[in-house]
């Protein structure tokens, strides 16, 4: 793959608009760093495109190891750049705020990892099932396999939910293959295995056993269940607070008011129902951005990535 031009970094710009109408103050600090790595390899790459990218040829045959490091922080353009980072803004955001920073660092170097792990297997399968040496040099780059793992995670956490794809409604519970597929059948150059793999390892948090092992490597899980040094968290409203005696994926009630005299399923409700208002009430508040479309928070941004990808794939045909 040939990196394009990045002529204007007109995608930057909009990246830092949309930045400071959301507010760095209200950004959690492993969101905002990780989002900042992100631009300063893209402005300084620790390798040329060409050596960032991982592929089962110069990872595995190669021994170029180091590539399941790079290549989640390369990106392509300033484009590509931007809607994975805008994307990832929102995601980022919200999950950091209900898992706690340390958590979230952790399931990013995690996911990072694993999803190019994945992505060497699949595309390792495909060879051998095929006899197609072309899947063994399908060179991989961005951050989008991260992003899908991510959205199962995120929808994970509200399966009643609806998001609208195209315009059509879609259940959490099927949207990220819904979004693979628009995604590959707009513009077929995109890496369908690479977000294949990032929805496996989503799956494997929510509902394997990656969840379970990481608990234990980490040394969160004691005899008693969870250790009790306190951990940061960020409310909605940006601030820091602390908890204790919480597992990570608990997500701190915002008020206590419903909290007396429940039990502790109705509570779990009342806390989900609560967190889904918030999300409603998260999205009026942010600015739209700065190109006079309309988007609704993470959606939106979905939304704008499928559209942009069908442009670039119709203009590229012509």
């Amino acid at each position: 793959m040939r990196p394009r031009q990045r002529g204007s970094h007109l995608g930057l710009m909009l990246l830092a608009s949309q930045l400071f109408q959301m507010g760095l103050d209200n950004i959690p600090p492993v969101t905002l760093a990780v989002l900042g790595l992100n631009v300063y390899l893209f402005l300084f790459p620790a390798a040329p495109l060409m050596q960032a990218c991982v592929s089962v040829q110069q990872a595995y045959w190669q021994g170029g190891w180091r590539r399941l490091l790079l290549s989640p922080l390369h990106h392509v353009d300033d484009w590509h750049l931007y809607f994975n980072m805008a994307s990832f803004l929102w995601k980022g955001t919200n999950l950091e705020r209900r898992l706690g920073g340390p958590w979230f660092l952790y399931l990013l170097c995690v996911f990072s990892l694993l999803t190019g792990g994945v992505y060497l297997l699949l595309e390792a399968a495909l060879t051998e099932l095929t006899q197609d040496q072309s899947y063994s040099t399908a060179c991989a780059v961005g951050f989008s396999g991260v992003l899908f793992a991510l959205k199962v995670l995120s929808n994970h956490y509200h399966p009643g939910a609806v998001t609208h794809v195209m315009g059509l409604p879609v259940s959490n519970r099927y949207v990220s293959w819904v979004e693979l597929v628009l995604i590959h059948m707009m513009s077929p150059g995109t890496s369908l295995i690479g977000h294949l793999a990032g929805i496996l390892v989503g799956l494997l948090y929510t509902l394997g056993p990656l969840k379970a092992v990481m608990k234990k490597c980490a040394g969160f899980v004691t005899s008693s269940g969870y250790d009790s040094r306190p951990s940061a968290y960020y409310n909605s409203s940006g601030s820091t607070g602390y908890r204790q005696n919480h597992p990570p994926d608990y997500a701190p009630p915002h008020t206590a008011s419903y909290s007396s005299g429940l039990t502790e399923e109705e509570q779990l409700e009342a806390a989900i129902r609560n967190s889904l208002n918030d999300g409603g009430q998260s999205s009026q508040r942010g600015a739209p951005p700065p190109y006079g479309l309309h988007l609704s928070g993470e959606a939106g941004v979905e939304e704008i990535r499928l559209r942009r990808l069908r442009r670039f794939d119709s203009n590229s045909r012509q």
